[in-house]
């Protein structure tokens, strides 16, 4: 039966809310948690599962994530999904950094010891790092068809987990750039505008490693999925020349919001979720996947290891895939919704607020914006370490 649709926008998103900068300012890897490596051997990473007897699971998100009703003391989808399966969902909104959920939860998987979650969220660049220790368990399809059936074909296969074994998104979005149309007076259509003189102090750039680097690539032609040292070094030089020069007047986590509206700033990097709530209130605020593309990012779902309600939590996941459920999650969140068949649903409310967001290209992008979409490949640990030395030094310049 098909979920009630309700037309909701937070005043706040997730992501802008609560920044993960854990993107970059921190070193990453698990050098940077100051613990060593500890592969899991996948003969290790699965336990008895209890799901059969004991209809519960423990999820793990982030804040402002996931539908609420007006007053926000319940969340429709997953009551809906608690009364048509009979599994409790315990849901905890404790992850506000990837890089500090990390050290909460690794000294657990360290040893081998269940986490006290079933279910995570974190940033695709994080779950890679999960992927290569070994610390996610292998979800069983058999358990999600409506993930094999809807799920985003431009999401299928990431560099980290081809096939999407061990991760399933929760929601996408894109790195782009918001500009003022009003007080800028043309258009925005390639990264190297950003450079253009009249808008000298005027731009702002997102302080994350991996936020950050990989548009500016895009727009030196470099092909994101398999970038090189000398592609990323080729970003740093150019960057640096343009704070030095005064190009560039800062960089920022989520306060380049602030920035864009009071016209301090008139182009900036920005999440395409951000500038959706930012147009409600603006509609000079536009928001661009430049012609040299632009990176795909999720926040996706994993199963840790030695979790104890596996088979719930694959359906939990499973249910998020139905196009009712991901239609009426996307007409909360704003972001780019990983199941298209959604928008078909959105586009038949009675509501007229709610079927236009079937039509917003920020939420279901168009073919000609879907094919200038790219997920970026992962820094491996060593990268991420060596990068972030040199990034950092010129964020802080």
């Amino acid at each position: 039966m098909p979920l009630p649709l309700i037309p909701h926008t937070p005043p706040l998103s997730r992501r802008t809310l609560l920044r993960a900068v854990g993107g970059g300012a921190v070193l990453g890897g698990l050098a940077g948690c100051g613990v060593p490596a500890a592969y899991v051997a996948a003969s290790d990473r699965a336990v008895t599962d209890r799901s059969a007897t004991d209809r519960r699971l423990t999820w793990a998100n982030w804040p402002l994530y996931i539908d609420t009703d007006d007053d926000s003391t319940k969340r429709p989808t997953l009551d809906a999904f608690r009364k048509r399966t009979g599994i409790s969902v315990d849901y905890v909104e404790e992850i506000n950094d990837n890089d500090e959920f990390f050290g909460k939860i690794s000294p657990a998987l360290m040893n081998h010891q269940q986490t006290g979650r079933d279910l995570i969220v974190m940033s695709d660049w994080m779950c890679a790092r999960f992927v290569r220790l070994g610390w996610v368990q292998e979800m069983d399809r058999a358990n999600q068809p409506n993930v094999t059936k809807y799920l985003d074909p431009l999401l299928r296969s990431p560099a980290f987990d081809p096939g999407r074994e061990y991760t399933v998104p929760w929601q996408s979005g894109i790195t782009g750039i918001a500009y003022n149309r009003r007080k800028l007076g043309r258009e925005i259509r390639h990264v190297k505008d950003l450079w253009a003189s009249d808008l000298k102090g005027r731009v702002t750039l997102l302080s994350g490693l991996d936020e950050a680097f990989a548009l500016l690539m895009q727009g030196n032609g470099v092909d994101i999925t398999r970038w090189t040292a000398d592609d990323f070094d080729e970003v740093c030089d150019q960057v640096e020349k343009y704070v030095r020069n005064g190009q560039i007047r800062r960089f920022t986590g989520n306060d380049y919001t602030k920035d864009l509206v009071t016209g301090d700033v008139l182009a900036c990097q920005a999440y395409s979720g951000d500038v959706i709530q930012l147009q409600a209130d603006n509609p000079d605020i536009r928001f661009v996947v430049p012609e040299e593309g632009a990176e795909l990012w999720s926040d996706s779902l994993m199963i840790p290891a030695r979790a104890v309600h596996k088979t719930n939590a694959e359906r939990l996941i499973d249910y998020y895939y139905a196009p009712e459920a991901a239609a009426e999650l996307a007409a909360w969140v704003n972001y780019v919704c990983p199941v298209p068949a959604a928008r078909d649903v959105l586009a038949a409310s009675k509501d007229e607020d709610t079927a236009a967001l079937a039509e917003n290209p920020l939420i279901f992008p168009d073919a000609r914006m879907r094919e200038r979409l790219v997920i970026a490949r992962d820094l491996t640990s060593k990268e991420r370490v060596e990068y972030a030395k040199r990034w950092n030094v010129i964020v802080g310049l």
